[in-house]
C-alpha cells in the first residue's frame, strides 16, 4: 500500500512539473499540443507518455541520458491519432534524461522542445539483488557487454530481470501470488513462462504467462482450460507455428505386483505436450510409449518421479532433445512419429568416450558450433562442469568438442545450466549455490554474479534481439 501511495504522489508531481513546462513551450505551430508522463504498468523501468497533438501524425519520442547526447533512444513509432501512448523501456533508476517528441506529417517532420524528468530508484525490495566480481587480471569477452542475462525468482512474489555484465537490472516484471518456475525468451521478443506457487516442487507449475517487452500480459493459460490437464515443469518453448510447447507429469497407474509393488500403483513419469495459446492439445508424446517401467530395477524407488525430466530444446532438424536427471541420459525423440532416435549417457545408444563420465544433465541444447551442450551436474564425482559433445548419429559414436571443470568450491548438484558466449568463455548458472559464472575452457573463472535468488537458469539474450525495446 505505502509503495502504490509513493508511486502515485511521484506521478503527480512529475507530470504537473513537466505539463507546466510543455504548456509554455506548446507554441509556434507545433502539433503537440500535450504531454503526460507517469509509469507504465506500475513498473520503475518503464516510462508512459500521454501525448495530444492538434492533428493525426506520425508520432515517436527520442530520449537520452542528460549530458550523453547525442546517444539517443527512441520509442517505437504510432499514428494516425491525436492522443498517443508511448513507453520508454531503455530506462536506468535514479537517472536523469532528456526528450523531444517526433511528429512526421506527410514528408514534414518536426521536433518539440527538449523536456526532462529524473526516474525513480528501484523499489527496496529489487535493491541490492545482484553483487558482481571480476576476477584480477579477466578481460572479458566484448560478446558479454552486448547482451543481457535472464534471470527468475522462483518464488511469489515472482520476477522475472534482465541483468547486465555489471549486476545493473535494466528490465524486470512482477507478479504477486506466483513465482516464475521457468522461463524463455522467444523469437517474437516476449517472455514465456511457467507460473507455479512457492508449495509447488523446484520448477512444477500450473500457469502459462507470456508478457511483452512492455509488460503487457500476451496469454494467460491455467490448468484446467482447455486441454490443459496436467501439471507441467521445467520447460516452456514456441515452436516455428507459435504453439506451446512444453514437459507435462504423466501419471498412470500400473500393475507392480510383479517387481513387489501393488496391483494398482502409480507411477509418475514425463511427457511432451504442445497446445495451441488456447489450450488445445495438438501433440502428445509419453516415456511410456517407448519404454516400460517394469523394466526398470529401480521402479519401485523412482516410481514417484521416475525419469524427471529437467530440459527440452529443439535439434537443428527440428526434432526433441529431452535430458532426465534420474537415468542421467539425454535422448533425441522424432518430433513427429515420436520414437527416441538415440539416447546419450550411461546405457545409452551413443557410444561415449571413456572420458565422459558426466553424471546428471541440465539445460541440453544444440551450441552455436553445432555441438550437444549441457550442464553436468557431477553428482557422483561432485564436480560440476560442462560438455559439449560432437554426435555421429549415423555412426552412433561421439567426441567431446569442449569439458570445462568447474571449481570443486562451486559444485552444483542439481538445476543449473551452460551457454556459450563465444568460443573460450561460458556462462554458467549454479543455482544452489545461488552465482552465475563466467568460466573460460580451462575452467577459470573471469567473473561471478552472486544472486539473491536461486535462479533456475541464467540465458542470454544479445541486445539486437531486444531491439528497439533495450539497448547498450
Amino acid at each position: 500500500m505505502l509503495q502504490n501511495i509513493v508511486m502515485k504522489d511521484w506521478f503527480k508531481v512529475l507530470a504537473a512539473g513537466l505539463l507546466v513546462s510543455i504548456i509554455c513551450g506548446c507554441s509556434g505551430g507545433n502539433l503537440v499540443k500535450e504531454i503526460h508522463i507517469g509509469l507504465y504498468n506500475n513498473n520503475e523501468l518503464k516510462i508512459k507518455l500521454n501525448v495530444m497533438t492538434s492533428k493525426p501524425v506520425d508520432l515517436y519520442a527520442e530520449y537520452w541520458i542528460e549530458g550523453k547526447q547525442p546517444v539517443k533512444y527512441r520509442s517505437t513509432t504510432t499514428g494516425n491519432a491525436t492522443s498517443y501512448k508511448l513507453v520508454l523501456c531503455n530506462i536506468l533508476p535514479d537517472t536523469t534524461y532528456s526528450y523531444h517528441i517526433v511528429t512526421v506529417d506527410g514528408g514534414d517532420t518536426a521536433v518539440s522542445k527538449t523536456y526532462t524528468f529524473k526516474s525513480h530508484q528501484l523499489p527496496l525490495f529489487l535493491q541490492e539483488q545482484f553483487n558482481v566480481k571480476v576476477a584480477a587480471k579477466a578481460i572479458l569477452p566484448l560478446q558479454f557487454s552486448d547482451g543481457l542475462m535472464l534471470i527468475n525468482k522462483r518464488y511469489a512474489p515472482g520476477v522475472a530481470f534482465l541483468v547486465d555484465a555489471r549486476g545493473q537490472i535494466r528490465w524486470y516484471h512482477m507478479i504477486d501470488r506466483l513465482g516464475f518456475k521457468v522461463i524463455n525468451f522467444t523469437k517474437d521478443k516476449t517472455l514465456l513462462s511457467i507460473l507455479g506457487r512457492n508449495d509447488e516442487p523446484t520448477s512444477y507449475g500450473s500457469e502459462i504467462l507470456e508478457v511483452n517487452m512492455l509488460g503487457d500480459t500476451l496469454l494467460h493459460l491455467t490448468k484446467g482450460q482447455g486441454d490443459f490437464k496436467q501439471t507441467i515443469h521445467h520447460e516452456i518453448l514456441k515452436n516455428d507455428k507459435g504453439q506451446l510447447v512444453t514437459i507435462f507429469v504423466d501419471k498412470r497407474i500400473i500393475d507392480l505386483t510383479s517387481v513387489g509393488g501393488s496391483k494398482q500403483d502409480t507411477v509418475n513419469g514425463d511427457g511432451i505436450m504442445v497446445m495451441d495459446k488456447t489450450g488445445k492439445q495438438l501433440y502428445k508424446w509419453s516415456v511410456f510409449d517407448v519404454i516400460d517401467p517394469l523394466k526398470d530395477p529401480k521402479i519401485l524407488k523412482t516410481k514417484k518421479d521416475w525419469m524427471h525430466a529437467n530440459s527440452l530444446s529443439y535439434d537443428t532438424d527440428g526434432n526433441y532433445l529431452m535430458s532426465f536427471y534420474n537415468n542421467g541420459q539425454i535422448w533425441k525423440i522424432n518430433s513427429r512419429d515420436g520414437k527416441v532416435i538415440y539416447k546419450f549417457g550411461k546405457g545409452g545408444s551413443i557410444a561415449m568416450p571413456a572420458d565422459c563420465n558426466f553424471t546428471q544433465a541440465h539445460a541440453a541444447h544444440i551450441n552455436k558450433q553445432g555441438n550437444l551442450m549441457f550442464f553436468d551436474n557431477g553428482v557422483e564425482k561432485h564436480q560440476s562442469g560442462v560438455y559439449a559433445m560432437k554426435i555421429d548419429e549415423k555412426n552412433q559414436t561421439s567426441t567431446i568438442a569442449m569439458h570445462i571443470k568447474l571449481p570443486k568450491e562451486i559444485f552444483n548438484g542439481r538445476m543449473g545450466s551452460a551457454y556459450m558466449i563465444n568460443d573460450t568463455t561460458t556462462l554458467v548458472c549454479c543455482s544452489k549455490r545461488h552465482i552465475v559464472v563466467l568460466a573460460n575452457n580451462k575452467g577459470v573463472l573471469q567473473w561471478t554474479l552472486e544472486t539473491s535468488v536461486p535462479t533456475y537458469r541464467a540465458g542470454f539474450i544479445k541486445y539486437e534481439q531486444l531491439d528497439p525495446f533495450l539497448k547498450p
